[in-house]
């Protein structure tokens, strides 16, 4: 090879790194998020996951969105019960009893593994059920109700019953929603007028401001890495919605957690942008932060909610809540 060639090589090579460096994922932002404004959300596997979240740092979130999902610690770490008790109970094996699990908010509090459930009472509580749903059935989204009744005054837990809805996301914008009813890929689902971002959002945070035609604001994929090590079963990327105006600082911040089947690994951006947030994000500044499993430790894509990354996986020590709480405060930091 003469000298030109190499040359040209050389200038090939270094263009090619370039390139790959500019295709690199961001670096989570520092937003200045307001401190006192994060809330939590997610559908089925995600609800389960925003309420283990929510009672862990109940001195950080304002409230949480439940679809879907759950009471703290449910399963208990099994999956037996996993698939029974807390998704599909029976005659001969029963829904979850809160008053039982309450032991194990009160075995955490004191050894310090989550915050005190006091805390709790600050907050507020959405959860949505939807009768046709057979993956997640009403009569454990009952035991949530319950459950956070133990420690929230009525009027702050909201439950909404939809009986005409599948196991999904009920979003009335998006263009690849299936019929009400039904439970299917990609878990979206359109029932008439009813919005569940829209509902679950105000009663979290108050009135919000009417719904943007567009998310206009930035849509960025981030490094995840940085804050979930390979034992936390999470994807290397993630993604971030940041409203117009919000690089400045002043915004408030809610974390939208994704089901089983609907992470990027299996959907793509699909939930990402058809769960219907970011518009009302968009005229609200409302920052989301959508954590992103992997298909890793989990095939299915599912947050643990029963223990495969390990015992404590409901509490402050486990790998997905330690990522998810390291991306919030990196959110709400200054620049």
């Amino acid at each position: 090879m003469n000298i030109p060639q190499r040359l040209a090589c050389l200038a090939l090579c270094f263009a090619s790194l370039a390139a790959h460096a500019d295709d690199a994922p961001a670096k989570l932002p520092a937003l200045a998020a307001e401190p006192g404004s994060v809330t939590i959300s997610g559908l089925s596997s995600g609800g389960f996951m925003a309420v283990q979240f929510h009672v862990a740092h109940s001195a950080l979130i304002r409230g949480a969105g439940v679809l879907a999902g759950g009471p703290y610690y449910c399963a208990k770490g099994s999956m037996f019960n996993a698939t029974w008790h807390c998704m599909s109970p029976n005659f001969f094996l029963s829904a979850p009893k809160p008053e039982e699990l309450r032991a194990e908010v009160e075995k955490q509090a004191a050894a310090k593994t989550i915050d005190a459930p006091e805390k709790l009472r600050d907050s507020r509580v959405w959860l949505l059920s939807g009768g046709h749903d057979g993956v997640v059935t009403t009569d454990v989204v009952d035991a949530t109700h319950a459950f956070y009744l133990q420690y929230l005054p009525a009027s702050a837990v909201l439950y909404e019953r939809l009986p005409e809805a599948g196991h999904a996301m009920i979003a009335p914008q998006a263009t690849t929603a299936g019929a009400c009813e039904v439970t299917a890929t990609p878990f979206i689902n359109q029932c008439g007028a009813f919005d569940a971002p829209r509902r679950l959002l105000t009663h979290l945070l108050g009135a919000l401001k009417p719904r943007a035609a567009t998310a206009s604001g930035e849509l960025l994929t981030f490094d995840q890495s940085e804050f979930a090590p390979p034992q936390a079963g999470m994807a290397a990327t993630a993604r971030l919605y940041i409203p117009t105006g919000c690089r400045a600082g002043g915004c408030r911040l809610h974390v939208a957690l994704h089901g089983c089947k609907q992470n990027i690994d299996t959907i793509g951006e699909t939930y990402v942008t058809e769960s219907g947030y970011n518009q009302w994000a968009e005229s609200n500044r409302l920052i989301v932060l959508y954590p992103q499993t992997a298909n890793t430790l989990n095939s299915l894509g599912c947050w643990d909610w029963f223990g495969y990354t390990g015992a404590d996986y409901h509490t402050r020590n486990a790998p997905q809540i330690k990522a998810i709480r390291a991306m919030i405060d990196r959110l709400l930091a200054k620049p």
